[in-house]
């Protein structure tokens, strides 16, 4: 009857994996200083409680991992990490570290922003999880009061909710835009009121906090989404009209996909973006940490919409372009001549 292996320690791992990485026992005498025998007499009785050899000693100068050493050295090594994360996460903890950190931002934040300070957040505090909400208009506070987030990152809300401290953290530029073929992109001009008559794409509130109020609304005839993607699918099929952030938009008007709409009396505006938090439950230093991130990246709203008009001039001159060419075509033919 075959044994059951014997419960090794933490020491007599770490021995092992150091053995294996250096590739000698005098090697990894040295890294641990330790004496060689030592660190022999630990591999010893690490293969003795285990009950197989993790170590060819005799056909090579060098000890080389048997094959049950390689299958050992996979979990020793999970082992071992595992516990280095535990002793962080402790050692974070003890510091006043958030264990976790539960963000909703608002969905017409640009993913470029949220991939930066993400992307910097996890280099910041690997030891720390994090959960990731996207919410429109109200539902980004309502997460927050509710308990759900402790941190948001919202747009305007026009009403003051007792309990909630707000920090600015930059806005966002929204624009117009209609694909190239709909009748407010292709009229020479649209007089002040034109939208009324055409569709408007309209992103729905999902909380109660701004239930009957609208944003941005202009037309009587509103088609309300539940998800930006949607009214970006449906603006680029020439569904209807609406308001974007002009960078989820600039290469769309860059490559003719959409327009940037011409209307004396609806040219977007700034988005306005807040960091928010319950005032009785303020964020840690992980939180704190990531709303300052947000904050530095409003000091980079100006290249970004710089990068933003210019590729609403390039689409511009791309349409004009193409009208361009189809009057030259009209031209020739009028004249027999191919074009």
């Amino acid at each position: 009857m075959v044994s059951e292996p014997g419960i090794p320690t933490l020491d007599q791992l770490r021995v092992f994996l150091t053995v294996a990485d250096v590739g000698s026992f005098a090697g990894a005498a040295r890294r641990l200083n330790r004496a060689t025998s030592v660190i022999s007499y630990t591999v010893a009785n690490l293969e003795a409680q285990l009950g197989a050899l993790l170590f060819d000693r005799t056909s090579t100068r060098k000890p080389q991992l048997t094959e049950a050493g390689r299958t050992v050295v996979a979990e020793a090594r999970a082992v071992s990490n595992g516990v280095d994360n535990l002793r962080a996460k402790v050692r974070g903890l003890l510091q006043g570290l958030e264990a976790e950190v539960h963000l909703v931002i608002d969905v017409l934040t640009p993913p470029a922003r949220i991939v930066d300070a993400l992307k910097a957040f996890r280099l910041e505090f690997p030891t720390v999880a994090l959960h990731l909400h996207v919410e429109a208009l109200g539902a980004v506070t309502k997460l927050v009061f509710d308990r759900v987030a402790g941190v948001g990152i919202t747009g305007p809300l026009d009403t003051v909710i007792d309990g909630l401290e707000r920090i600015g953290v930059g806005s966002i530029k929204l624009i117009p835009v209609a694909a190239p073929d709909h009748p407010l992109a292709t009229a020479r001009y649209n007089p002040p009121g034109a939208g009324r008559n055409h569709v408007q794409l309209v992103l729905t509130d999902r909380s109660s906090l701004t239930e009957g109020r609208n944003f941005g609304v202009v037309s009587d005839r509103t088609w309300r989404l539940a998800d930006l993607g949607s009214k970006h699918m449906l603006l680029k099929a020439s569904i209807g009209w609406g308001n974007m952030p002009i960078e989820m938009v600039e290469e769309d008007i860059a490559a003719g996909r959409l327009v940037a709409l011409k209307m004396p009396d609806m040219n977007g505006g700034f988005y306005p973006l807040d960091a928010i938090y319950r005032t009785d439950s303020p964020p840690g230093p992980a939180a704190s940490w990531l709303i300052a991130r947000f904050q530095s990246q409003a000091g980079e709203r100006i290249e970004r919409n710089d990068s933003g008009k210019s590729a609403v001039r390039a689409g511009r001159a791309l349409k004009r372009g193409r009208e361009d060419d189809r009057r030259k075509n009209s031209r020739l033919r009028s004249r027999g001549r191919p074009a």
